[in-house]
């Protein structure tokens, strides 16, 4: 049994590690790389679209790999050790996205892959020692605490490289800006690797089989009995859907800023520090709401919020509004990720979180894989047949960006339509009543 002192540095622990993986998702995919690749590194609608092509295929990967990953990691107790592995490649190739300058279309795609791969692929890790920290009436609350004091990462990175975008200027900033974040996320990573210890033991690998064989044989035993599981699965195929809407609005944020409200660098970093602000505010409101209420109802709550924001977006017509849209929807966005999160963690058997959030995160990334093409398909073609019909480019380019938005609309529509089939209490029971056939 351990102290209330180790429980707590634990706790912190996973805190800081959200802290700096959250600057990476404030600087590389909100506020500074994505617009720098879509307006400088190849230029106009082909920037939407190929953005959309390296998000999908980073998401690819991390689909194949993790249900596998998560099924070695919980029967060797190594959750830890590949979370680390998978932060340290991040943190390299996002410091290598410094060398990206215009027409690096490859180099650009290449690096920013490889650093989306480690960072979506530690999120599984990460996420799946939630259950190790917290018990199940604690997890909503400390997930949303984590994803606040994450979110507070992402606003303090950004207010260190806003500094230099506003008195210095120039690509060079821009593309230094991603080493601070680098080694912003790097310097976060510390506490977790001192104090955050894995509970879960090692088990020996039986005779004749390497853990490969283990974890398609564990998989394979779980696939099996997925009828025992009905209720997690339709949580899963909901969460594929709208979590496809949540992807798409947080990849293409800053492109629709720039395209459609003519925001520069130092408006969109402004922009990304106000949705990580009111990220916090959401994260530990939904957190503490989802323990009163339930945390089915308090994730709708979440998306129906998040939906009227959207039709608010596909009407905005000035960059005030955009301003207030943006806080509006970092509260949201911060209720529907940090408690679907916590939604995995409550119905998940006990011993096998890596696995199930592995699955999780099949439905997570295949929504990114599915998502950000659609959403840069439909920006691009949207263009091209308005400027075919006579409007300008610039005039074509924004119409294609507002059809865009549309389909983020409709992603969380369907998304939360399935969710409504879900039954927590009996998705609950499953967890706890199940015995794997080992």
């Amino acid at each position: 049994m351990q102290s209330a002192d180790t429980a707590k540095r634990e706790r912190w622990a996973w805190y800081w590690y959200d802290f700096g993986n959250s600057a990476y998702a404030a600087v590389v995919l909100l506020a500074v790389f994505s617009a720098y690749f879509q307006g400088t590194v190849v230029g106009g609608a082909e920037g939407s679209r190929l953005w959309g092509y390296a998000v999908s295929i980073a998401m690819l990967v991390v689909v194949v790999t993790s249900p596998v990953l998560g099924a070695i990691a919980d029967f060797s107790g190594s959750k830890k050790k590949i979370l680390l592995g998978f932060t340290f490649a991040c943190c390299l190739f996002t410091g290598l996205l410094f060398f990206v300058q215009a027409g690096d279309v490859a180099m650009g795609m290449i690096f920013f892959i490889l650093a989306e791969i480690g960072y979506r692929s530690a999120q599984v890790f990460y996420n799946a020692l939630l259950p190790e920290i917290a018990s199940p009436e604690e997890m909503a609350s400390v997930s949303g605490r984590g994803w606040a004091i994450g979110s507070a990462g992402g606003v303090i990175c950004l207010f260190i490289i806003l500094p230099l975008i506003m008195f210095i200027g120039g690509q060079f900033v821009v593309r230094l800006s991603l080493v601070i974040t680098s080694l912003f996320f790097l310097a976060s990573t510390i506490p977790l690797i001192v104090n955050l210890k894995e509970k879960a033991k090692p088990q020996p690998l039986p005779e004749g089989q390497n853990y490969l064989q283990v974890a398609f044989g564990r998989l394979g035993r779980t696939l099996k009995k997925i009828g025992h599981f009905r209720e997690l699965v339709k949580f899963i195929v909901a969460c594929l859907v709208y979590n496809g809407g949540v992807i798409m609005a947080l990849d293409f944020a800053a492109i629709i800023g720039a395209v459609l409200f003519g925001m520069d660098q130092q408006s969109l970093i402004i922009f990304v520090i106000i949705v990580q602000v009111t990220n916090v505010a959401g994260a530990w409101a939904f957190g503490e709401l989802a323990e009163r209420m339930s945390v089915k109802r308090s994730l709708i709550i979440s998306l129906l919020m998040m939906i009227a924001i959207i039709i608010w977006m596909a009407l905005a017509q000035s960059i005030t509004e955009f301003y207030f849209i943006g806080a509006a929807a970092g509260f949201a966005m911060a209720g529907i990720q940090s408690i679907s999160r916590t939604m995995i963690g409550y119905i998940s058997p006990q011993g096998q979180s890596a696995e199930f959030y592995g699955f999780f995160a099949v439905a997570g990334r295949t929504s990114s894989f599915i998502g950000p093409p659609v959403y840069g398909w439909i920006a691009a073609e949207v263009a091209i047949r308005n400027e075919l019909l006579g409007l300008s480019a610039k005039q074509a380019e924004m119409a294609g960006q507002r059809a865009g938005v549309v389909a983020i609309g409709v992603f969380l529509a369907i998304g939360t339509l399935v969710l409504l089939l879900v039954n927590q209490r009996r998705a609950r029971e499953a967890a706890v009543n199940y015995v794997p056939a080992d």
